[in-house]
């Protein structure tokens, strides 16, 4: 594969990342110094940027040995396939077992390491579990079908067995080979403990954005695939349907995953008591939505099937409140399938405006997202813009400092939402508008952003920030913004205590 080959593959990131302002490189999940610690324990960079000669070739002459060939890891990709992986399972709990299936390119020896998300004294991290050296091996090649890649066929590489004494969680495993390339796996441990609060993972959403293996040829997404020229198509020729079964695509971590950890750095910080859980338990009903006094949806959430909204409106009906932190919620319907070997929820199918069967927008099915947000999604932000603080003397406000018509810069970024009026509304007994931005589309076209709560008759409250740019402002480097941190911390206090 010739140095055009690696652009086109690039491409695919590259247009993926118009869609999200705060992307962070290969480690949106670490903080410090960004170095680990090598065999010996000297600390070395996490990543080292260096060119490779080698990478050009159709086939790079790499030694099989375990004896490192560059004196720092760096990030693996999905043209040579130095070191990929994806577990077979969605979120497990504490006792259970997460199986790994990884290649290895050359094969030689690779090792594991298990991090847990969270504040650690700023770390955003914290080294969980370090696996012994295994044995990896070149798997097979994906197989594909009408553009639906899977690897659900490759070998079992890797058992870990979660300890009973765990803490739940947004874990990262973070694979290595003795040559020096690097990737990531993210999984999620949950368990049913109470908690006062349900922090939902889009696990759904991302899968839909996965464009593995972004190598010019085979990959799709529900957005993206390829030409037999290796340029990038669009959704019209995108997957209708996308496997679990596989890596994530580039450092292996889903787009937008950053947003989710941003919000955990920060709930964890302040001693939120959380519990977790992925989409796909909603869908499942692996989990009882109605046992917790509220659900987080920290990031990029518009992929649902008709169970998990379901799930969540008896949720809400039953008095748990909701808080979506991000914008264009619940957009797309979907569902969830079984693989070839009979796995449940390891396909996600959406139709989009292709093929048959019934309408895929859940506002073109009679039931807009405005009937359980309160907003729904307008539009594309083209550059970040201010949000125009609204009601100022709300409890939300309080002790923010934000007066009437303040601007919160950049707050209004990546995509918006706003009330409808010709869109029904959910039933409250108290609604109101937190925000109302202005900002002009690509067009040109002058549009408004807002931000909302209301409060359900069950006496749940439902809160929706309208914007990509609420978590960054949580715990993201350059994003953070106090006001936002104490007007999410005033929601939160409020449900936890049930006032």
């Amino acid at each position: 594969m010739g140095s055009e080959k690696i652009r086109r593959w690039e491409s695919g990131a590259l247009a993926h990342a118009a869609t999200d302002p705060f992307g962070q490189g290969p480690v949106p999940w670490l903080r410090g110094d960004v170095t680990h610690a090598d065999d010996t324990g000297r600390p070395v960079p996490w990543y080292v940027d260096r060119p490779d000669p080698s990478d050009t070739a159709p086939h790079p002459p790499r030694s099989r040995s375990a004896t490192p060939r560059v004196p720092f890891p760096r990030a693996a990709d999905d043209v040579h396939r130095q070191i990929k992986g994806f577990t077979a399972t969605g979120a497990v709990a504490p006792g259970d077992a997460i199986d790994f299936h990884v290649t290895v390119d050359p094969p030689q020896e690779f090792a594991v390491d298990v991090y847990r998300i969270g504040h650690y004294a700023g770390d955003g991290a914290a080294k969980i579990t370090s696996s012994p050296r295994l044995s990896g091996i070149v798997q097979p090649s994906p197989l594909t079908a009408d553009r639906t890649v899977s690897c659900h066929h490759w070998w079992l590489s890797w058992r870990l067995q979660i300890p009973t004494y765990w803490n739940v969680g947004a874990y990262v495993a973070v694979l290595t080979t003795a040559d020096g390339y690097r990737s990531h796996v993210p999984f999620t441990v949950r368990d049913d403990h109470p908690a006062d609060l349900l922090l939902v993972l889009p696990d759904v959403t991302w899968q839909a954005y996965n464009l593995y293996p972004e190598d010019g040829r085979t990959g799709a997404s529900l957005y993206h695939a390829w030409d037999e020229e290796g340029r990038l198509l669009g959704e019209a020729d995108a997957a209708t349907t996308v496997s679990f079964d596989r890596p994530y695509a580039g450092a292996g971590l889903p787009l937008h995953i950053g947003h989710a950890y941003d919000f955990v750095r920060w709930a964890e910080r302040y001693g939120y008591d959380l519990a977790y859980a992925e989409a796909r338990d909603l869908h499942s009903g692996r989990i009882d939505p109605t046992r917790y006094r509220g659900l987080v949806f920290p990031g990029r959430d518009e992929h649902w099937s008709i169970a998990m909204r379901a799930a969540v409106e008896r949720a809400r009906d039953h008095g748990t409140s909701l808080v979506f932190l991000s914008a264009n919620t619940l957009y797309w319907q979907v569902e969830l399938g079984q693989s070839a070997s009979g796995v449940p929820d390891r396909l996600l199918t959406c139709r989009k405006r292709r093929g048959p069967g019934k309408p895929v927008l859940w506002r073109e099915v009679d039931r807009p997202e405005q009937q359980l947000l309160g907003i729904q999604y307008q539009g594309p932000v083209p550059e970040p813009h201010p949000l125009i603080v609204r009601n100022a003397d709300h409890w939300l406000w309080e002790a923010t400092g934000a007066h009437e018509g303040d601007a919160i810069d950049g707050l209004v970024a990546g995509e918006a939402d706003r009330y409808f009026p010709r869109a029904p509304l959910p039933d409250h007994d108290e609604r109101i508008l937190l925000a109302h931005s202005p900002y002009a589309d690509a067009d040109g076209v002058l549009r408004h952003q807002e931000t909302s709560l209301y409060r359900a008759p069950s006496g749940a409250w439902v809160f929706a920030s309208g914007t990509f740019a609420w978590t960054p402002s949580l715990d993201r480097p350059g994003h953070v913004d106090p006001r936002v941190q104490r007007a999410t911390a005033n929601l939160l206090d409020r449900i936890c205590k049930r006032d």
